[in-house]
C-alpha cells in the first residue's frame, strides 16, 4: 500500500535525522510526520524534532515527554496546555540546551517557553535556576520575594548576578550566596565587597574567592587564614608578607602541599614546613629549597606522587 508506514521508512528517516539533524523532517512524508512510534524515536534522538510532528503530536504527553527530555529547548513547539503542565515543564527547565563541549547555551532556558503560570511556580522556577540566567525569565512578582531569592542564591548562587539592585544590595541575600559558593563576592555590590562578614563567609566556603576580594582584605590576617584552611592554593592571592609568614604558610601546606609554591624563599627552605607539604602532597618537593629536595627525612615523608594530584 501507497501510504503504508514500513519498518525501512521509519528507518531510513531516523538516520536522515542522525546525521542532518532534525531539520531533515521538513521534506518527511506528513504520514510519518504523523506516526507516534516514529516520532517517539526522533525525539529521543533530538528533541527538536518534535517542530516537525503533526499538531496533535505535539499534544501528546508521551511525546512532548520524550522530546524535552532530549533537549528542554523542545518544549517551544509543544501544544500550550502542554507548556502548562507542571510535570513536562519541570523536565525541560532540568535539561537546559547544551552546546558541543556540553555547556548550558546562554543565555537560553526552557523556561522561556513555559506558561506565565508555571514561571510564577515556585518549585519550577528553581529547578530552572540549573542556569543563573534562567532568572530572566522568572515571573517579576516571584523576583520581588526575599524568601524565594535566598532560596535561589543558595540553590545557584550565580543567580545574584541576575537578582535586582535591591537584592544584590541586601546582606542577608548576599551572605546566602557567598556562604554556597564564595566565588558569588564577584556579584556583589560595591558595599558588600569591603564588608569583612560578607568575605569572611566568601573565602571560608571557597578559599580562591580570595581572588575576589579587595586588596585591603588581601593584606587582612584573618582573612587569608579562612581563606589558606579552606583551600591552601589561596596563598597566591595573599599579600607578600603572609607568604612569609609561617603560621599562615602552614596552614596552607595542610591543606594543600603544593601551596609551597607560593610560599617565601626563606619558608620554601624551612623543614618543618616543607615536611608538612610533602606529607600532604608528594608535589610539593618541587618546591622545596634545593638543599631540603635531598633531604632523607623529607624524601622518606614524601607522599608517593601516583597517589595525588598537585592541587
Amino acid at each position: 500500500m501507497a501510504n503504508e508506514i514500513t519498518k525501512e521508512l521509519r528507518q531510513e528517516w531516523i538516520e536522515k535525522v542522525e546525521e542532518d539533524g532534525p531539520d531533515a523532517l521538513e521534506d518527511a512524508p506528513k504520514r510519518l510526520r504523523s506516526d507516534k512510534e516514529f516520532m517517539l524515536e526522533a525525539v529521543k534522538r533530538d528533541g527538536y524534532a518534535l517542530e516537525f510532528a503533526s499538531w496533535a503530536l505535539q499534544e501528546d504527553k508521551e511525546v512532548v515527554l520524550a522530546a524535552v527530555t532530549s533537549c528542554g529547548g523542545a518544549l517551544e513547539y509543544a501544544s500550550d496546555e502542554l507548556r502548562d503542565d507542571k510535570e513536562v515543564v519541570l523536565v525541560a527547565v532540568k535539561n537546559p540546551d547544551r552546546d558541543e563541549f556540553d555547556l548550558p547555551v546562554y543565555p537560553f532556558s526552557p523556561l522561556q517557553y513555559a506558561s506565565d503560570r508555571l514561571k510564577a511556580d515556585t518549585e519550577v522556577a528553581l529547578a530552572a535556576l540549573c542556569v543563573s540566567w534562567a532568572l530572566k525569565y522568572i515571573n517579576d512578582e516571584l523576583l520581588k520575594d526575599k524568601d524565594f531569592m535566598l532560596a535561589a542564591v543558595k540553590q545557584n548562587s550565580r543567580a545574584l548576578d541576575y537578582a535586582s539592585e535591591d537584592f544584590r544590595a541586601d546582606k542577608e541575600v548576599v551572605l546566602a550566596a557567598v556562604s554556597s559558593d564564595g566565588f558569588a563576592l564577584e556579584y556583589a555590590s560595591e558595599e558588600f565587597s569591603l564588608d569583612k562578614e560578607i568575605v569572611l563567609a566568601a573565602v571560608s566556603e571557597n578559599g580562591l574567592a580570595l581572588k575576589c576580594a579587595k586588596d585591603g582584605f588581601k593584606s587582612d590576617k584573618d582573612v587569608v587564614l579562612a581563606a589558606v584552611s579552606s583551600n591552601g592554593v589561596a596563598l597566591q592571592y595573599a599579600g607578600e608578607a603572609f607568604r612569609a609568614d609561617k603560621k599562615i604558610v602552614l596552614a596552607a601546606v595542610k591543606k594543600s602541599g603544593s601551596a609551597l609554591e607560593y610560599a617565601s624563599d626563606d619558608l620554601r627552605a624551612d623543614k618543618e614546613v616543607v615536611l608538612e607539604a610533602v606529607s600532604q602532597s608528594g608535589w610539593a618537593l618541587n618546591y622545596a629549597s634545593p638543599e631540603l629536595q635531598k633531604d632523607p627525612e623529607v624524601l622518606a615523608a614524601c607522599k608517593p606522587v601516583d597517589d595525588d594530584l598537585p592541587f
